[in-house]
């Protein structure tokens, strides 16, 4: 039998473990949550904005800087990775500013550690919005993340897409590729799959995890398990609006001309026919004294 585990040592291994965590946790941080996309107020023209060195709106300089690796506001470090030494005293404000982000335009402290990891780690750095198209410095808000798709959205943008984001691009749930009801769906192509064709032959899949799409290597979910819904199109005259869609019918529909256009330049043309006319009955009246 195993020795039995003591106080100490069971206090040791939960501490491993928690250690574990902290550090794993780090890498899953949400994109809300990174200091870099923090919301931030100005001081001048008090919006809100994405955190940015200078404000978006009216170009004004933050003096009170977020780091946007670590997101300290106050270097409280006496003998850490500084790369400038300031022993016994506790920096803010500018002083603590080592860079600026080329990617998500954030201040970057002086700390040795966030200098050389923020621009290879900065989550914005292929920040472009599906939608408009729009990076991170053609707009002053946000970053988001759709959660069915997971492209990345700018705040203007986020609340429409995500409500129109589990819709199939066609008209039915068969399968891309036969006519087999797919049990696959993938968000991303909006597209379903069959049993068959989702799966790609000379690649092996890891069990318990979901089958990545055949097109983009997406996870794709079970679409017994979504609310996807399918788009609908209208060929020829059905998009086409008629006379009972504005409250009447062929039958009662009586043309009416319209007089508006009428600007008065056919004078001449009616002039000459009354020309025509008097020389008409002054012929007839000849014809009959000669007679």
């Amino acid at each position: 039998m195993p020795k039995k585990k003591t106080g100490q040592r069971k206090k040791a291994e939960k501490q491993k473990l928690r250690q574990k965590e902290i550090r794993t946790s780090r890498d899953n941080i949400g994109l809300a949550q990174h200091p870099c996309n923090a919301v931030m107020e100005c001081e001048k023209c008090n919006r809100k904005q994405k955190n940015r060195a200078f404000c978006y709106f009216c170009q004004n300089l933050q003096r009170l800087p977020m780091c946007a690796q670590c997101g300290k506001t106050k270097c409280m470090a006496k003998a850490g990775d500084c790369v400038i030494r300031h022993p016994g005293i506790f920096t803010t404000g500018l002083n603590m500013i080592g860079a600026i982000c080329d990617f998500c335009e954030a201040w970057v402290c002086h700390g040795r550690r966030c200098l050389q990891s923020h621009a290879c780690t900065c989550p914005l750095q292929d920040s472009v919005c599906v939608e408009c198209e729009r990076g991170v410095w053609d707009h002053g808000g946000r970053i988001f993340k759709c959660s069915f798709c997971e492209n990345l959205l700018c705040e203007d943008d986020q609340f429409e897409h995500q409500a129109s984001c589990q819709v199939l691009e066609s008209e039915n749930y068969k399968c891309q590729s036969c006519n087999k009801l797919g049990q696959y769906s993938c968000l991303r192509c909006k597209t379903c799959y069959c049993e068959d064709h989702v799966r790609r032959k000379g690649f092996k899949y890891e069990k318990n995890k979901a089958l990545p799409c055949p097109k983009c290597g997406y996870d794709t979910s079970q679409t017994k398990d979504l609310s996807m819904s399918t788009r609908s199109h209208k060929f020829g005259r059905q998009g086409q609006a008629t006379l009972e869609d504005y409250g009447g019918s062929s039958g009662d529909y009586d043309y009416q001309p319209d007089d508006s256009y009428d600007t008065g330049d056919n004078e001449e043309y009616d002039d000459y026919e009354d020309d025509e006319d008097d020389e008409e009955e002054e012929s007839s009246n000849e014809s009959s004294e000669e007679q």
